[in-house]
């Protein structure tokens, strides 16, 4: 079986050793270079990739990935995409081979997104792993696959890709980019919600919101945790226009939109804590605490996670007077993770149990 690996790369050099020592297993690994102006092109050569430079012109990232997939050879039986900020964790291709058959076109993996003190905190699945033939990529950023064929899909949560971003990179490009997807089409649901959630970064709240109801305006928005996902969204840019009532609406219809995920319940516990409200947001904060369903998809936020959760019922049960259940929900937080501030926090919940 012939694995192959590839990549673009620009301006790299403080990781492109790690990245090619994660990946050195497959049988090939190529990389388009499209600019660097380090030592990104010198290390990998050296390593023994396969380089080519190009600079892309007019800038789209599908175009240079499908540059970069052009330079791996036609006999290869498995593609796996990735970028230099991503290593592999061992075992990888064994796990590869074992699950890959003639019939499969695609395989999804574990992709820790973030990870903190060495632990993944935000995970999901991604499926950036394919068949030679019949894949191009799509959209000028965040680009995805497209198959000429019928795709039979497989997932192999033993096959880990672990994310390091490097956080100094300038994402500008994002924007305009995402404008240009949205204009070439406009009824891509997955594209118009990144576009509005982009307009929410920027801080142009209007914008935001106009473009995440054409969102759920579309035919295609049927995917209940991203519809979810904008309807949060819209309810912070209400709040960022100092119209709670609006923000707080939306937060409820993320809610009924999705009630199996943590997130909305999250998000509306935050507004409700920020406003001095601390029965209703504990009361939401617990409803998030008892799903304990599986779910790994790019809407997961930070804030979902138990640790954020326990941390922030620790400090409703304090301004509540529940000193000691309070101190119950640090303990469990610390549990998860040791936190120089929570820490603190025990210490000062402790101190009035005492008194």
């Amino acid at each position: 079986m012939k694995i192959c690996v590839y990549a673009i790369s620009k301006n790299e050099e403080k990781f492109a050793e790690r990245w090619y020592n994660s990946v050195k297993e497959a049988d090939g690994i190529y990389v388009l270079d499209t600019g660097s102006t380090d030592n990104t092109v010198s290390i990998l050569k050296k390593l023994g990739a396969n380089v080519e430079s190009l600079e892309i012109k007019p800038w789209r990232f599908d175009v240079a990935r499908n540059l970069s997939l052009d330079m791996v050879p036609m006999d290869t039986d498995i593609c796996v995409c990735m970028d230099l900020d991503e290593v592999f964790e061992d075992g990888w291709r064994e796990e590869l081979e074992k699950s890959w058959n003639d019939g499969i076109t695609r395989i999804s993996y574990t992709y820790n997104w973030k990870l903190q003190d060495g632990k993944p905190v935000v995970s999901f699945y991604l499926d950036k792993i394919h068949r030679r033939e019949g894949y191009r990529w799509i959209h000028p950023v965040h680009e995805t696959l497209s198959y000429s064929g019928a795709e039979v899909k497989m997932l192999n949560e033993n096959i880990v890709v672990n994310h390091f971003p490097d956080e100094e990179k300038s994402r500008s490009s994002y924007l305009p980019l995402l404008e240009l997807s949205v204009k070439e089409d406009p009824l891509d649901d997955r594209n118009m919600h990144y576009l509005g959630r982009e307009y929410m970064y920027y801080g142009r709240w209007n914008e935001a919101i106009d473009t995440l109801i054409k969102h759920l305006n579309l035919e295609k928005a049927t995917w209940r945790d991203e519809r979810c996902a904008s309807m949060r969204f819209i309810g912070r840019c209400y709040l960022k226009l100092n119209r709670p009532f609006e923000g707080e609406m939306w937060y409820k219809k993320a809610i009924d939109e999705a009630p199996h995920l943590k997130e909305p319940y999250v998000e509306l516990g935050i507004f409700y804590y920020n406003n001095g409200k601390y029965k209703q947001a504990k009361d939401l904060f617990l409803k998030a605490l008892n799903i304990k369903c599986g779910y790994k998809s790019y809407i997961t936020e930070y804030f979902s996670t138990d640790f954020y959760i326990l941390d922030v019922l620790s400090l409703c049960e304090y301004y509540l007077g529940n000193f000691e259940k309070s101190l119950e929900y640090v303990n469990r937080a610390l549990e998860i993770r040791e936190d120089e501030r929570i820490l603190k926090n025990k210490k000062l919940i402790s101190e009035k149990i005492e008194n």
